[in-house]
Order: C-alpha cells, then structure tokens, then sequence
C-alpha cells in the first residue's frame, strides 16, 4: 500500500464510517520521509505535482545561520543534533528536521565579531599568548578604522559568551531539509537560549 494523504479513510466528527466511493488518486499521495542524516552533502532531486522540483537532503554537513542581535549571516558547519520536541530517538540519530536544536562551529562568527569590534569573544582558558596577538582583535589598523571601530558598541550576553568560549553554539533549524535540500536556521538567544538551555539540561 502507497503512503496516502487523504482523508476519506477517517471517520467523520460525528464518528460515522464514510463509504467507499473510490480508489485512491495520485494528487493524493504521500512519500517517505527523508530523515537527513549528518554527513557528507548529498540531495536527490524530486520531480512533484506541476513538474515542479523539491531537493530531498539525505545528508547534510553545513547551513547558513543568521545572528539575530548583529544582524549577520555565516555559513558554518552542522556539529550535532542536540534537542528535538518531537522525539528523542531524532536527536540519538542525529536527524535534520525543521525545529530540531542543533550546535553549530562558532568560528565564522567569532571572526567577524573580533574583526568588528577588536574584542576578544568567548576567550579560551588555555589559549597562548601567541594566539591573542594573532587574533582578527589585535591586528594593526589605521588610526581611522580604530576610531570607527571605537564608535561601535556590542555586548554579547553571558551564556552566549560561554559558547563561543567552547567553539560551539546552539541554534535551532528552520528551513526544510527534505524539501529544501537546506539546513539552514539562527542563533538562539535570550530567553529561548535559556529556555532550550533548561530543556536540554533536564533530558540529561
């Protein structure tokens, strides 16, 4: 049997039975899911109603996620599936699904910050000294870009801080992966990072 979307085999709000009239019809079908996997990319194309196009990602390896309080966007890798609402074995598998919480690799993010405001973000216990001076913070600029840079103003709350610290953040999934071909999502913060934070906490 075929994967159906219709909703003639249900009962109707009073309970009564429908009667069968007919068979089922293709603008009526379903198709499996596409559990996105992490790994290398991999999408198959799907041919849909219309002659249209749908990406099914069967693997994803990275996404584009945007930083809500900077107003920027980076490409960045997919680490791990961390919390989903849904179902726990998703996140034991580490399954792409739209809402899924994933940690992201802090680093594209952590370079524009330190290039922009020449602060140190999320600084790590045992980082050298050498590494401090070659960080996108300390390097030369001219005495006008330091006077612009100055001007700016940024502060990154502490739990957010405390990610970039570790090199991983944690966002939320909110394209489609199965019908985008995507994995693309934002940075949490405030109070849906503590939210989710809480979340995660109690699942361990």
């Amino acid at each position: 049997m075929g994967i159906s979307r219709d909703s003639r085999h249900k009962r109707s709000h009073t309970g009564a039975k429908r009667a069968h009239y007919r068979k089922k019809r293709k603008f009526e079908l379903g198709r499996q899911a596409a559990n996105t996997k992490l790994g290398a990319k991999r999408i198959h194309e799907v041919r849909v109603r219309g002659g249209n196009k749908k990406f099914r990602a069967m693997r994803l390896e990275a996404g584009t996620y945007s930083w809500g309080s900077e107003s920027i966007s980076r490409s960045t890798r997919i680490v791990a599936v961390v919390y989903n609402a849904s179902n726990n074995e998703l996140v034991r598998t580490n399954t792409l699904v739209k809402g899924a919480i994933v940690q992201i690799d802090a680093t594209p993010f952590r370079q524009w910050y330190e290039n922009r405001y020449a602060k140190v973000l999320g600084k790590k216990k045992n980082a050298s000294a050498e590494e401090e001076d070659k960080s996108a913070a300390n390097k030369e600029r001219s005495k006008h870009l330091q006077a612009k840079v100055a001007a700016r103003d940024s502060e990154v709350e502490s739990a957010l801080e405390d990610q970039f610290g570790s090199g991983r953040l944690y966002a939320i999934v909110t394209s489609r992966p199965g019908q985008s071909g995507r994995c693309d999502g934002y940075i949490l913060e405030g109070k849906e990072l503590d939210f989710y934070l809480r979340k995660i906490r109690n699942k361990k």
